[in-house]
């Protein structure tokens, strides 16, 4: 269990970091959804769902490849890391100048036209954020996580007083006199995109911190080696799109799809994604996971217990996300005024986000079998079929009903893909899962959110002690459950 102790620990630095930072970043939402509408926010939410793309087709998969290839007998001269960031360093410069040559047919076309400037700040947000991911990922594998977190935390920090500061005070100072010292500095028809202007000043001082990494480029460029990470990293290029695809794809498709006018679409998009947010709980923890797993499961794979690791570490982190699920669930009289009174009619998506999430967690750990027995171009397929899932579902379910298809489409399509790919890895890297006692906690944690519904409206207790009572249970449930487990292993 102790190696199940570090990687709780790594995640734990990564998840603390990760949650101050995404909680101080969750602040936005009401931040945002109480001072826009919810067709000014769909604006927001429909740039950030074309970075999704973007984000991944700029990495090229270099990030996973660096942790394939990366020298660890000599971390001082890591020709992988400096082929790595040279080559995405390149590849962002080519993207900004083509961006540079195409905004204003490209602002057009997304109906845009008004506000060019939105593409033009998005790009160079993308571009360094797309440089940084390099050596951010050589924080990681090198297990520095609090310089990691610290540095994460300190943009979250700048986006966050930039927007405070360009949302709230700006307007107010503006308002008392359009010509004092603020005029210079502030124009209310930029509106929602000194949301986009807090970010790149964040991305800037993030890149400015991460200078000092930047010194690897010294170490050269490796053509064969790069030839080899390529090879590599390629597929992932289509797993990450392709999962870009399942999570970002609906806010993309409901603008075009729903069978209202522009301004009701954008209206409606708004809505979903600020229900979305509401899912961050569970997004927070499987990010936070992310981080500390990728490592570790490269790191682990030679030990000869390593199978029996990864299934209990999948058992806990179920475990961790249904505890999540519910809390969320029950207690959604609360979280719902993390969004302004406008948003709320899109509550009754946000169980079945979670769900998806969920799915999409258990994805995660079980993707370990391509990964690791570089069967990436397997995983690629495993991707591309989710994917085409989703678009398929959406395309049907959007006109018929609305976002909560959407939401419906990617619960199936996570689902889906989890399946697919436990059966997949049983086949190529067998781990002997506790599937049983998986179904039964997820199954525990559906039943108490259904028990709960019910039971609101025959008793007559306060939300809030009908809740604690229900999580109490699922506590209680698991801890029974785990510690006959560990009893029973003990005798044995």
């Amino acid at each position: 269990m102790s190696i199940i102790k570090k990687l709780a620990s790594q995640t734990a630095v990564y998840g603390l970091s990760s949650i101050f930072g995404r909680f101080l970043n969750y602040l936005l939402v009401p931040l945002y959804t109480y001072h826009f509408t919810a067709a000014e926010y769909g604006v927001v939410s429909e740039f950030y769902a074309y970075a999704g793309f973007f984000s991944v087709l700029l990495l090229f998969g270099f990030e996973t490849g660096y942790f394939r290839f990366r020298d660890k007998d000599h971390p001082g001269r890591d020709v992988a890391y400096s082929t790595a960031l040279l080559f995405v360093a390149l590849v962002n410069l080519g993207f900004f100048a083509l961006i540079l040559l195409v905004n204003t047919r490209l602002s057009a076309a997304l109906n845009y036209a008004n506000h060019p400037e939105y593409v033009l700040w998005f790009s160079m947000i993308l571009f360094l954020d797309a440089i940084a991911a390099i050596p951010f990922a050589r924080l990681r594998a090198e297990n520095k996580a609090f310089l990691f977190a610290g540095i994460k935390i300190f943009e979250i920090l700048v986006t966050v007083l930039l927007s405070l500061f360009f949302i709230v005070y700006c307007p107010k100072v503006y308002a008392q006199n359009p010509e004092s010292w603020i005029a210079p500095i502030y124009n209310p028809a930029i509106g929602v995109g000194y949301i986009f202007i807090a970010n790149l000043i964040a991305s800037g001082f993030k890149f400015l911190l991460l200078a000092p990494q930047l010194s690897g480029l010294a170490w050269g460029f490796d053509r064969a080696l790069f030839v080899r990470m390529v090879r590599y990293s390629l597929p992932m290029v289509v797993i990450g799109f392709a999962g870009i695809i399942n999570e970002m794809l609906d806010r993309v498709l409901l603008k075009y799809l729903l069978p209202y006018d522009n301004l009701t679409n954008m209206k409606m998009l708004g809505i979903y994604s600020a229900c979305y947010k509401l899912s961050i709980l569970m997004s927070l923890f499987i990010q936070a996971f992310r981080y500390a797993a990728e490592p570790f499961f490269f790191a682990y794979a030679d030990k000869s217990d390593a199978r029996q690791v990864y299934a209990v570490v999948l058992k806990f982190f179920v475990i961790f996300c249904v505890f999540i699920f519910l809390l969320v669930t029950l207690f959604i009289d609360f979280f719902k005024y993390f969004v302004g009174d406008e948003f709320r009619a899109g509550l009754e998506v946000v169980p079945i986000l979670l769900l998806a999430n969920l799915c999409l967690g258990i994805y995660v750990n079980l993707s370990i079998w391509y990964k690791l027995t570089d069967r990436t171009l397997m995983g690629a397929l495993v991707s591309i079929a989710g994917a085409a899932l989703t678009i398929a579902l959406n395309v049907w379910w959007i006109p018929l009903f609305g976002y909560v298809g959407s939401a419906w489409a990617t619960l199936a399509c996570y689902g889906s893909m989890a399946i697919v790919s436990y059966l997949l890895g049983q086949k190529y890297y067998p781990v002997k899962y506790d599937v049983k006692r998986l179904i039964g906690y997820i199954g525990l944690g559906i039943g108490l959110y259904f028990a709960h519904q019910h039971l609101l409206m025959i008793l007559d207790w306060q939300p809030w002690l009908l809740a604690s009572t229900l999580m109490l249970l699922y506590m209680l449930i698991t801890a029974l459950c785990e510690g006959r487990q560990i009893s029973a292993k003990s005798a044995a």
